[in-house]
């Protein structure tokens, strides 16, 4: 963990586009709530194969417009160069400076990746094109992505992304600090020295949090999936217990170093304020 410790911690939120005006209204509140938490910056998401493309674009120019760093997502899988490049012109000209770059996923149906395979590619394309215009985060995994070939492949895969010009990294969220720690070590032994900031996924919902982690690859503990199995519909005693679970992981992350802590909101403030009570920050 020696090389994370001498970046100055990191606080983000991540955002995903919403679909109604509802959603619109409902995450423009969130918003106002976080805002008073000074982060760093607010992600927003992008669907599989561009879907949320429009409603991205909308979310980070009126996050940017409301005088906060905005970052959007950006994926490669289904996508061409001259539709990332028209992308990137439409945030930088918004005054958007920061992007996560991902290879992302194929909508269900389709067949064709487009013209990048890898997010690796997404990143040099980027520097090659618009230079050192935009902070570039890309992804990375402690528990491994769960497509890899082995652990030594995925790291490979992930070093030719920091080294094609990532300035820094958000992992997949884990409530496994000891992965993390793990990771961090192996990426030393590597010679990868950006920072590498931990995802964090509050817990509200069990059966949602199951879902998203069997998709993703991110290990629930057995003995944490047991506890919430046990609270049945019980969503107090879940959502305690998370915020008991997911502050401790937190408090031991930031304990040892890590350079700051990227939470997933779901676009929903109360959980992720309440953990940052808690840590004092």
């Amino acid at each position: 963990m020696e090389s994370q410790k001498k970046f100055a911690p990191t606080f983000s939120f991540e955002f995903f586009p919403p679909q109604t005006p509802e959603g619109v209204e409902k995450l423009r509140a969130t918003r106002r709530q976080l805002a008073q938490l000074n982060p760093k910056f607010f992600s927003v998401t992008f669907g599989a194969g561009g879907s949320t493309r429009d409603r991205t674009l909308e979310t980070v120019l009126e996050i940017q417009a409301e005088g906060y760093a905005a970052a959007p997502h950006l994926s490669c899988i289904g996508a061409t160069s001259e539709n990332i490049r028209t992308m990137l012109q439409k945030y930088r000209d918004g005054g958007i400076r920061h992007v996560i770059a991902l290879r992302g996923d194929l909508p269900s149906g389709m067949a064709q990746g487009g013209e990048f395979r890898y997010a690796n590619e997404l990143v040099a394309f980027i520097r090659k094109e618009f230079d050192d215009a935009f902070h570039i985060d890309v992804a990375s995994y402690p528990e491994y992505h769960p497509q890899a070939n082995s652990v030594q492949a995925d790291l490979q895969n992930f070093k030719r992304k920091v080294d094609a010009g990532a300035d820094s990294v958000i992992t997949q969220y884990f409530y496994n600090a000891d992965a993390y720690f793990s990771f961090i070590d192996a990426c030393e032994a590597m010679g990868i020295g950006v920072p590498i900031v931990p995802g964090v996924m509050p817990i509200n919902k069990f059966s949602q949090l199951a879902r998203f982690s069997d998709t993703c690859g991110a290990e629930i503990p057995r003995w944490i999936r047991k506890k919430l199995e046990s609270y049945g519909d019980d969503s107090a005693s879940i959502r305690a217990f998370g915020l008991d679970i997911v502050t401790d992981l937190c408090d031991r992350l930031l304990s040892a170093g890590a350079p700051g802590l990227h939470f997933y909101t779901l676009n929903s403030a109360g959980l992720t304020t309440t953990i940052w009570q808690r840590l004092g920050l």
